[in-house]
C-alpha cells in the first residue's frame, strides 16, 4: 500500500499520522509529570535490543489515564528520541467514543488494536505496545492490583510467533493506587442492557467499575478521573525468544498456550518481584 493511500485511512488505520514534533512538544510536561508527580523509578531497559523490533506486551492498572502506560512511553522517548517509532495498540471503542483524544493518540504512534495495524507496525520496523487484558485488565480491582491479567488473549502470542519477534515484558506498580476500583458491575449492567436499557455514549464496555477518584469522588462506569500523585514503579523485563517461530507454529493451538502461560507466569514472577522490593 503506497504512502498516500496510507494517508488517507481513517484514524488509527495508518502509520503516518505519528507525529515526532507533536511528541517533542509534550515531553517537557510529560517530564515533569515523570519526575514530580508520579515520582517514577524504572529499570530494565538495558534488555530493549538495539534497533530490533520487539513486541512489548504489558500489564497495567489506573483507568483511562493509565498512568504507568504513558511513562512507559516517556521513558522509550527520552532514552531512544522521538524519532525512532514505536506504536501502542488502542481498542477500537475508543476511536469511536472520544475522537480528540484519538486524534492526539495517533499523533503520538497510537494505532487501532488490530493483527492488521500490529503487523503493518513491525514489518516497518517498528516496535508495538500491546496490553492483552483490555479494558478489563487496566480497571481491574484493587484487591487484584498485584495480579497479571491478560484476559486469556492469545493474539500478541500468535502475532509474535508469526513475525518472529521477541516478547518483552513490561510490568509496573503504583497505578493501581491513583484510584481505587472496588468492583465490576459489568454483569450486572449487561443484564439491563439486554432489558433494552442503552449504553453511555452508545459504547459497550466490557467493563463497568466502580470506583474512588477525582474528579467524581465515587465514579461508576469507564469515565475519565484525575489520577492521584502516587509514586510509580516500571520495569522493562529480559526478551523471551520462544523455540519455534514461524506461521505453522502460529496456528499450533497447544504450542501457542504454552507460550501463553510462559509470558504470563513470567509477568506474574517479574511483578511478585517488584513488589516485593515495596
Amino acid at each position: 500500500m503506497s504512502k498516500n493511500l496510507k494517508s488517507t485511512a481513517p484514524p488509527g488505520w495508518s502509520l503516518d499520522r505519528r507525529d515526532p514534533a507533536f511528541i517533542q512538544t509534550f515531553m517537557p510536561v510529560w517530564g515533569w509529570l515523570y519526575e514530580h508527580y508520579f515520582r517514577v523509578q524504572t529499570s530494565g531497559w538495558h534488555h530493549v535490543p538495539a534497533y530490533e523490533t520487539v513486541m512489548f506486551v504489558g500489564s497495567h492498572n489506573g483507568g483511562l489515564a493509565a498512568p504507568d502506560m504513558f511513562m512507559m512511553m516517556y521513558d522509550w522517548f527520552r532514552r531512544f528520541g522521538v524519532e525512532r517509532p514505536v506504536y501502542g495498540l488502542m481498542h477500537p471503542s475508543v476511536w469511536k467514543g472520544s475522537p480528540f483524544f484519538a486524534d492526539w493518540g495517533v499523533r503520538v504512534g497510537a494505532v487501532v488494536a488490530h493483527p492488521k495495524m500490529a503487523i503493518a507496525a513491525m514489518r516497518s520496523g517498528a516496535s508495538v505496545l500491546v496490553y492483552p487484558g483490555g479494558a478489563k485488565d487496566v480497571f481491574r480491582p484493587y484487591a487484584l492490583r498485584h495480579t497479571v491479567y491478560l484476559n486469556e488473549n492469545r493474539a500478541f502470542v500468535k502475532l509474535a510467533l508469526r513475525e518472529k519477534v521477541p516478547i518483552v515484558p513490561v510490568i509496573s506498580t503504583g497505578a493501581h493506587e491513583t484510584f481505587l476500583v472496588l468492583a465490576d458491575l459489568y454483569p450486572v449492567v449487561k443484564q439491563l442492557h439486554e432489558w433494552g436499557m442503552p449504553w453511555l455514549l452508545d459504547i459497550d464496555p466490557v467493563v463497568f467499575p466502580v470506583y474512588l477518584g477525582l474528579p467524581w469522588g465515587v465514579g461508576i462506569g469507564p469515565l475519565p478521573h484525575l489520577p492521584l500523585p502516587v509514586p510509580l514503579k516500571t520495569r522493562v523485563c529480559e526478551p523471551i525468544k520462544f523455540e519455534d517461530y514461524g506461521p505453522e507454529a502460529a496456528r499450533d493451538n497447544a504450542y501457542v498456550t504454552a507460550c501463553y502461560e510462559l509470558v504470563r507466569d513470567r509477568m506474574q514472577r517479574e511483578l511478585d518481584a517488584l513488589v516485593a522490593e515495596g
